[in-house]
């Protein structure tokens, strides 16, 4: 009987929980710095879950060893409802593969909530090269391989990927020439110190549109409407380097139900506000806003996608 009871309190203490939730601040953890695109997401998505949802929601940045301690302290979290992962892919699908002794497993530590937005990366290169479309640039690169400069913003990062994408899938070979960041790489394309770079299309737009790069091609599917006559790489002649940069909403494993299906309907909505998506939109984001489900069958796609590249290119995070 004694043993009924205390049942009987703690599915009540569980239940009043959460109804009450949130009655205490929530945390976004961010595995990067502030002023990037994962944080941006986050901030936006912080504002309007505490006006759908109540309660205070707060960014927390935990950055370092390309987003593996953010992922970490997410994981020994307890999953109550009050800690979130807003992450762009690499901690989701990149750095388990190039990082040893990741303290935790990407695929199994989380319970996936949705992937909030995507956006392609973009091959370019500055304004005054001679290179004016990717027929030249496979030119460039099959007369003088391993010489073309690649910038990106990191080894492994999904810049770095998507150049040795591009390499693999065309039969040529370039120079990498990894940064500490997208900023200095950015910096270095635009001073014409490295030949051409794959660039997330929402932190180059605005030097595409100003003509201080050239863009060459769209690593997507489809045509971005942003750059409505910028040709796919697919379009000209190099299939199966598409790369789409997102950011995703993930938790502890083994948040309650309700809450996670209360979150899942709440970012949803609020990714698809006008002002929201509007804004996103314009930036060079496309909105995904899927399942968990989707989530988790599309995380394990990405995952065994990017292992393959990584072993197959011998890519090293060093």
């Amino acid at each position: 009987m004694k043993k009924q009871i205390l049942t009987l309190i703690a599915a009540a203490f569980t239940a009043v929980s959460a109804f009450a939730w949130p009655d205490k601040p929530v945390t976004l953890v961010v595995p990067f710095p502030p002023g990037g695109s994962t944080d941006a997401i986050a901030r936006v998505l912080s504002q309007k879950l505490q006006e759908k949802l109540g309660g205070t929601w707060v960014i927390e940045n935990k950055a370092g060893a390309t987003g593996t301690i953010g992922a970490a302290f997410v994981k020994r979290a307890a999953p109550d409802g009050y800690t979130f992962f807003v992450s762009s892919l690499g901690p989701f699908v990149i750095a388990p593969h190039l990082i040893k002794g990741v303290q935790y497993d990407a695929l199994k530590d989380f319970d996936p909530i949705t992937v909030a937005v995507q956006a392609p990366n973009v091959l370019v290169v500055p304004e005054k090269s001679p290179i004016r479309n990717v027929v030249d640039m496979l030119a460039a690169l099959k007369k003088t391989p391993g010489k073309v400069s690649f910038a990106s913003s990191g080894n492994g990062s999904s810049d770095h990927l998507s150049a040795e994408l591009f390499w693999q899938q065309s039969s040529t070979e370039g120079l990498h020439i990894p940064y500490k960041g997208g900023g200095p790489a950015i910096n270095d394309l635009l001073g014409g110190q490295v030949d051409a770079a794959f660039v997330n299309i929402n932190s180059i737009i605005q030097h595409i549109k100003s003509g201080k790069v050239r863009a060459l091609g769209v690593a997507s599917e489809q045509r971005n409407t942003l750059l409505p006559d910028l040709p796919t790489l697919a379009e000209q002649g190099v299939k199966g380097a598409e790369v789409q940069s997102w950011q995703a909403v993930a938790a502890p494993k083994g948040i309650p139900a309700d809450i996670k299906a209360k979150v899942h309907a709440a970012i949803v909505a609020s990714l698809n506000d006008k002002d929201v998506k509007d804004k996103l939109v314009a930036q060079g984001f496309e909105i995904v806003g899927n399942t968990p489900e989707q989530f988790a069958r599309f995380q394990a796609t990405e995952f065994a996608r990017w292992k393959s590249l990584i072993e197959t290119r011998k890519i090293t995070a060093d």
